[in-house]
């Protein structure tokens, strides 16, 4: 490797503390990606370190590459744990959401978010088998070639080749690009939220693609706001009989796209929606209702 293993047990274990630190924000992208959850990326972070710390990286030629996939593989066992303890598959789960201020994005979440990270983009992943999403984060999101991905699932490079491209193939077809311009993306989600306040149905279909999806995530103590919507129509009704909470919806970035935290008077969260805006229309709303999420999710640092 490089460290010439010459200084030594202390002097080795800062260098891989400090190398490790500089690839953090790398690691923590990769494990928000396969996981769709801000605290079980921090804990498979975490555990890429301890099985860092155990390992003899002296050897390791690219310890960047090597990390990256030490935290694949962390990541996919967490994901099949979590397939074999459902006992019921769950019709809506939204990720967390990653907010930010109306203004910008932290700098801390920027590397999170590269790549255009959206909720609704994490929503398909979430659909993805293990294996499928593993291959695809690594290598289209980072890059990691095909026959180092291929040991961590047991495939050979080609079969690992055609799981990225059977996930690329429904990533592209059920995730639709926001426009770059945020500018545009505000103007959209103000219409929608001034037409659902108004109560006017006809302004609300004009904002939204024919084929918008909407997806409300309610948990446990909000079960019946768990819903899949489709069509602008469909959408539209629902969001005019929710039009009394538009006057508590806080403008935000949710994963940097434009996107609004509704607030009660009581300081209380009710909500975190998240739009997918392309070509100046909504096409996707992605909606956290769940209240015992939304009082773990650490949002003083956006404000909220």
């Amino acid at each position: 490797m490089t460290t010439g293993s010459t200084g030594g047990a202390a002097e080795r274990s800062a260098w891989l503390a400090g190398r490790f630190e500089e690839q953090r924000p790398r690691l923590r992208a990769v494990a928000y990606r396969m996981l769709g959850s801000l605290s079980e990326a921090e804990d498979a972070v975490q555990e890429t370190w301890l099985r860092a710390e155990r390992a003899d990286t002296d050897v390791v030629e690219n310890l960047a590459g090597w990390l990256t996939t030490v935290a694949g593989r962390v990541c996919l066992n967490m994901l099949r744990s979590r397939a074999s303890r459902r006992e019921d598959p769950m019709d809506v789960r939204i990720p967390d959401p990653v907010v930010d201020p109306a203004d910008g994005v932290d700098p801390e979440h920027e590397a999170l978010l590269a790549d255009s990270v959206g909720l609704a983009l994490l929503v398909v992943l979430d659909s993805l088998a293990p294996a499928e999403r593993l291959a695809f984060v690594l290598h289209d999101m980072f890059g990691v070639p095909f026959d180092e991905i291929a040991p961590l699932i047991d495939k050979t490079a080609a079969a690992t080749r055609q799981l990225a491209s059977r996930a690329r193939r429904r990533v592209q077809g059920r995730s639709p690009v926001p426009d770059p311009d945020h500018t545009r993306q505000r103007a959209a989600v103000d219409a929608f939220f001034a037409a659902a306040r108004g109560g006017d149905l006809e302004a609300l279909v004009a904002v939204l693609d024919p084929n918008v999806v909407l997806r409300s995530d309610g948990g446990v103590l909000r079960a019946r706001h768990t819903v899949v919507l489709q069509g602008a129509r469909t959408v539209a009704s629902q969001a005019v009989t929710f039009g009394s909470l538009s006057p508590y919806a806080r403008p935000a970035l949710i994963n940097g796209t434009a996107g609004a935290v509704v607030v009660a008077d009581d300081g209380r969260r009710i909500s975190i929606m998240a739009f997918t805006v392309t070509d100046g229309a909504i096409t996707a709303i992605d909606v956290v209702a769940d209240p015992e999420r939304l009082r773990e999710l650490d949002l003083k640092p956006a404000g909220f």
